[in-house]
């Protein structure tokens, strides 16, 4: 008589795809999620930032804010176009489409109307501009646009521009694994092998941040953004061309040393015109024109060289990566509202600067975990509204009698 054998959703995956898994890909999405807390964190002390609380301005977390913004977030769409090409190997166009909306569009709209208000009722709280519970607080967040009023998505924009870049490179996505759209690729990824060649690839970044930055310096707010949209999606294409074909990642393999010491130059020289007040303005001046072209250019040269050092040193598997691989998604949802309650109380103790940033850091890594493991990680209703998969095991026929 044949035996059931019962598997937990990550155990399934296991035996289906592990051997095809990338861990490395892996290993950076869980770092560059981790490292939000310390941005957000650092952001409280940088004046040009936007920040739900702010501090007197510091010149290092301005100097790490920046350079944390050249290529982070890129990071981020670019792991995620790795995904998006995980999902059609295994769904059809509207599979694909489904799956993003669960995964992406639940979460938006939960998180904010359940999460980010949290992080606007501190921010009102700690510039008394309003008084009481967040029960009461919670009626006003339909007050208006933030931050004017109340309303915003926060740091869910994230969620909604990937769904965007999602549907509309769909069509793109799927004529990539027809024979013809096989066939560029491949030459494409050809081409790049060359010495210098490699670097073609950061053009799109240069050129959305020379000819729309100074336009749209960034507002998150997906109809009036076209600097981060053009910049984003290309990053959010290049993830997924970069599993598509073996070769692209041969490339990143090959060229990342000398794409990390590009990437360094270049980021000590935007650096050093910025810290020393010698940066040009904005506008369409030469300089500032020169300016934003050496920042798509740093931009791609830190993407393909931390590319290269998470394939050559965290291509392995762990059971920790495996935890925060699920808990990554719910990780971002969460980690700012704890960032804002955490400087709320931190804040009030004037301890000093790298006092409170060291404990706004540690405090909200708390509060995101406690958070994540002891009610969203456990509980179905609250996996579904963070984007995870339901934990009920699934029931596979064992062959062997």
């Amino acid at each position: 008589m044949p035996k059931t054998q019962r598997l937990t959703p990550a155990s399934f995956s296991e035996m289906t795809s592990s051997r095809e898994r990338a861990h490395d890909i892996d290993w950076l999405r869980v770092l560059a999620v981790l490292l939000l807390i310390p941005y957000h964190s650092a952001v409280i002390f940088a004046r040009p930032y936007v920040s739900y609380i702010k501090q007197e301005p510091n010149a290092a977390f301005e100097a790490f804010a920046y350079f944390m913004n050249q290529w982070h977030m890129a990071l981020l769409f670019l792991l995620s176009g790795v995904g998006a090409w995980y999902s059609l190997e295994s769904r059809v166009g509207r599979q694909y489409l489904a799956e993003r909306i669960k995964r992406l569009v639940v979460p938006l709209v939960f998180g904010t109307f359940a999460i980010v208000p949290v992080q606007v009722y501190f921010q009102r709280l700690y510039y008394h501009e309003f008084s009481g519970s967040i029960v009461e607080f919670y009626p006003r967040i339909f007050a208006g646009i933030y931050p004017h009023g109340n309303f915003t998505w926060g740091q869910l924009w994230f969620l909604a521009y990937l769904f965007v870049f999602s549907v509309l490179l769909l069509p793109v996505f799927l004529h990539f694994k027809t024979n013809r759209g096989r066939m560029w690729t491949s030459r494409a990824a050809a081409f790049c092998n060359g010495r210098l060649v490699f670097l073609a690839p950061a053009i799109p970044f240069m050129l959305a941040q020379a000819l729309l930055r100074a336009k749209w310096p960034g507002f998150q707010n997906l109809y009036n953004d076209w600097a981060n949209f053009a910049f984003y999606m290309t990053a959010f294409l290049y993830g997924y061309l970069l599993f598509s074909v073996s070769d692209f990642r041969q490339v990143v393999a090959k060229r990342h040393a000398v794409s990390l010491a590009l990437g360094i130059v270049s980021m000590g020289i935007i650096l050093g015109l910025r810290q020393t007040g010698n940066a040009p303005s904005p506008g369409y001046s030469a300089s500032w024109i020169l300016f934003m072209l050496l920042h798509g250019f740093s931009s791609w040269c830190w993407l393909v060289g931390l590319l290269g050092l998470g394939r050559k040193y965290l291509n392995f598997d762990t059971p920790l990566i495996q935890y925060a691989s699920e808990a990554v998604l719910p990780f971002y949802i969460l980690h700012h509202a704890a960032i804002v309650a955490a400087a709320f109380f931190v804040l009030k103790f004037e301890a000093g600067v790298m006092v409170e940033f060291i404990s706004i850091n540690i405090l909200s890594f708390i509060l995101t975990i406690c958070f994540y493991e002891f009610l969203i990680r456990r509980l179905d209703v609250f996996r579904i509204l963070f984007g995870m998969r339901a934990k009920r095991p699934v029931v596979v026929q064992n062959a062997i009698s």
